[in-house]
């Protein structure tokens, strides 16, 4: 199929705009199924071994792995997680945007895009209105979406055009643009034309597509966090691999005798003398034989060299070394948080870019509802602390944050309690503070007699005379 190739010009109708933006996804989706292969630990098994060692050991190590890539994913993507959305300038969650999220499964669902987006350097969001003209949101791959921005501009999006097949092998596509939306089917032939494909219009007068970039720079494309990583996971692989081949050839202690007649069979191959195994004894009359072994390979050499290029891996990857676990120590207390203290800033700037990107979804959401929230480019998003602490060291924290004045449903926030949680927490104070003024109408305290106080007061009079000076003395 042929994409438009006219240097200078852009596509002119649905149908180049269709041809177009499909021979842009299929030239990146080798990469981005490269990245999910490394993520999975489906790549390429001994790949750096001789042609003999492949065929020879190729069916050993078919399960083999020693995949390090999911690790480094999911150690930043574990603890990324959107607890809601502030809005407006209210202090409180906004609960609309909140009910949106919930019933479009986004909790979940935002997860599996944060991980696309760090494996394959994107993912997609796209908004739309179901029937009840209540506003949806899915998330899509980079292997089934590609985007085309604006000229001049790395937000405003220009086209966008998403290509899948159905549980019947049948191939759609479907154009976005900022008027109207085209679905497209694959026939014999191609795609079909214009006049046989459905279209709508936009009612939102822009792409509803927003692209989760992982780290996008100022020029070229949105990177993969494993870009840097696949080198290393390769030379990994390759170590352990000729570790393995080693242990199978030069491992084991090889045996050798000197001064035997070597028999051969009918055929003329010599036939083995000995059945090597522990309990069996080596002998032979004749006087001069000797027997004698080769010393083993000492396969720590390997060890050294992997461990090297897993340091490099940490390095690179800005993952704790202990995550790795090499066999060292663990840090606890204070070290552990200078440890992971590259782990927290590599997160907290992957909710930044996230960020972004999840506030233009909700403003996109509420431009179906045609809210005027639509506009809050105030917005921000509430993101759960990624932070691990002991929990007496956080509540610690909170306690002195208090005292200098910081409100409690800050402080709930900070400890990790979700907005709907620290409503329900203002509900039982509300309650809690109800059931207090019940029970004191209820049950007064008793009140005193006057007798009663002047008795108090008597006795509460320090001594007189010599008594009280040595009373008042003594105190």
């Amino acid at each position: 199929m042929a994409a438009v190739q006219v240097i200078g010009s852009v596509p002119t109708n649905p149908r180049e705009w269709l041809d177009y933006l499909h021979s842009k996804l299929l030239q990146n989706r080798s990469t981005v199924k490269r990245y999910s292969a490394y993520y999975d630990g489906e790549h390429q098994k001994l790949a750096f071994s001789q042609a003999r060692h492949l065929n020879e050991f190729g069916h050993v190590f078919e399960k083999w792995r020693d995949n390090f890539c999911g690790l480094i994913i999911d150690s930043v993507n574990e603890r990324m997680a959107i607890d809601g959305f502030r809005m407006t300038d209210e202090p409180a969650a906004d609960a609309d945007a909140r009910e949106i999220w919930q019933r479009n499964h986004m909790d979940a669902e935002s997860n599996a895009g944060h991980l696309d987006a760090m494996v394959q350097g994107s993912a997609y969001a796209v908004v739309w209105a179901d029937q009840d003209n209540q506003p949806t949101i899915t998330l899509e791959s980079a292997e089934n979406v590609v985007v085309q921005y604006k000229p001049g501009s790395r937000r405003e999006l220009e086209a966008a055009a998403k290509f899948y097949t159905d549980d019947w092998g049948r191939n759609w596509a479907t154009v976005w643009f900022s008027n109207r939306v085209w679905t497209f089917a694959a026939g014999t032939f191609g795609w079909a034309n214009p006049s046989q494909a459905r279209s709508v219009k936009n009612p939102l007068g822009e792409v509803p597509v927003v692209p989760l970039n992982n780290r996008a720079r100022l020029t070229g494309d949105p990177i993969s966090d494993l870009s840097t990583v696949i080198p290393l996971q390769d030379a990994v692989n390759k170590i352990v691999s000729d570790a393995l081949l080693a242990s199978e050839y030069a491992a084991w202690p090889q045996r050798y005798v000197t001064g035997l007649e070597i028999v051969e069979d009918d055929n003329g191959n010599p036939v083995e003398p000995f059945k090597i195994a522990v309990d069996k004894l080596l002998q032979a009359e004749d006087p001069n034989a000797k027997f004698g072994q080769f010393e083993a390979a000492d396969l720590g050499n390997y060890v050294k060299l992997a461990d090297m290029l897993v340091q490099h891996m940490a390095s690179t990857s800005r993952i704790p070394f202990h995550y790795f676990l090499n066999g060292g120590v663990v840090p606890s207390g204070e070290s552990i948080t200078a440890a992971e203290a590259g782990l927290i800033a590599k997160t907290r700037e992957r909710m930044l870019h996230f960020g972004e990107a999840w506030e233009k979804v909700m403003r996109l959401c509420f431009k179906v509802l045609k809210d005027k929230r639509a506009e809050a480019y105030g917005a921000e998003v509430i993101w759960r602390d990624p932070e691990n602490r002991t929990e007496s060291q956080h509540i610690d924290a909170l306690l002195k944050l208090k005292m200098v004045g910081v409100p409690t449903d800050q402080l709930l926030s900070d400890a990790g309690y979700t907005p709907q949680q620290i409503e329900r927490f203002r509900v039982m104070r509300e309650e809690d503070a109800r059931i207090e003024m019940e029970l004191a109408k209820k049950y007064p305290m008793p009140t005193q007699q006057p007798e009663q106080v002047d008795a108090q007061k008597a006795a509460q009079k320090q001594p007189q005379g010599n008594a009280g000076n040595q009373a008042r003395k003594n105190t």
